[in-house]
């Protein structure tokens, strides 16, 4: 008599420990897609938005305006909240009647270094999740198949004639277990690897932007708040640029 050897009645005939193995993992699988393509959105959205940020600050336009824009806006990137909070920090300290540079600078480096820690761990959310099920989901797949080949072992010492027949349908429904663990941990591995990357690039836009601006506010700030950075092709260009300050423009509140 043929025995139904497909997967679907392979799962069906396991053990029940072996269904609760199958069952954890492909729970586990859909979540890791959950996350797998949220994080490919909200990346894709992350670098559009620094991408045109620093478009717009790199094109001369003036800070108080950038400043403006990015304590007003509903949706802002996080490089645009890292000079917001940079600028906030600056601003408050020259309220304060602060006149040493090094304070002033300081002051803004510390206040953009925390917003740069919180941005980073909002970016670095759920990463730990598809680390660890890459790592962990074929070793409960592996248990799955060993429980399952015990079990079946235990259901053959009852007969007399043990034959490959009789051996094959146990194994191969304990083997479906490493499959789906596999299936679980390869796409997982794959997209922690490729957004580590992207975070890391991500990263070092966000430090690079810090130590330009700062560079910036260093240069600007004995003599006042500077109006604009000098038109660039691009933030590499900006070690060596000349900027102006601002003159006859009051400074906007602090929050």
């Amino acid at each position: 008599m043929n025995q139904d050897m497909s997967i679907v009645a392979l799962v069906l005939q396991a053990s029940l420990v072996v269904q609760l193995v199958m069952a954890g993992l492909l729970l586990v699988s859909l979540a890791s897609w959950t996350v797998i393509f949220a994080k490919l959105i909200g990346l894709k959205r992350i670098k559009r938005g620094n991408e045109g940020f620093e478009r717009e600050f790199w094109s001369g336009q003036s800070l108080n305006e950038l400043y403006g824009q990015a304590t007003h806006a509903a949706e802002t990137a996080p490089i645009q909240r890292i000079f917001a909070s940079g600028m906030r920090e600056f601003l408050k300290l020259r309220e304060r009647r602060v006149t040493d540079s090094g304070a002033l600078l300081d002051g803004a480096r510390r206040a953009m270094r925390a917003s740069y820690q919180r941005e980073m761990d909002t970016i670095e959310s759920n990463l730990s999740f598809l680390a660890s099920v890459g790592s962990v989901s074929p070793y409960v797949g592996l248990f799955g198949t060993v429980y399952g080949i015990m079990h079946a072992f235990v259901g053959l010492s009852n007969l007399q004639q043990v034959t490959l027949a009789t051996v094959a349908p146990g194994i191969a429904e304990a083997l479906v277990a490493t499959a789906i663990g596999l299936f679980a941990a390869i796409p997982a591995v794959i997209a922690y690897n490729r957004f580590a990357r992207d975070i890391d690039r991500i990263a070092i836009t966000l430090e690079t932007f810090i130590e330009e601006f700062s560079n910036i506010l260093q240069r600007n700030a004995a003599a006042g708040l500077p109006a604009a950075p000098a038109a660039a092709s691009g933030p590499s260009s900006a070690a060596g640029a000349a900027f102006s300050t601002a003159s006859g423009t009051g400074l906007p509140g602090g929050r």
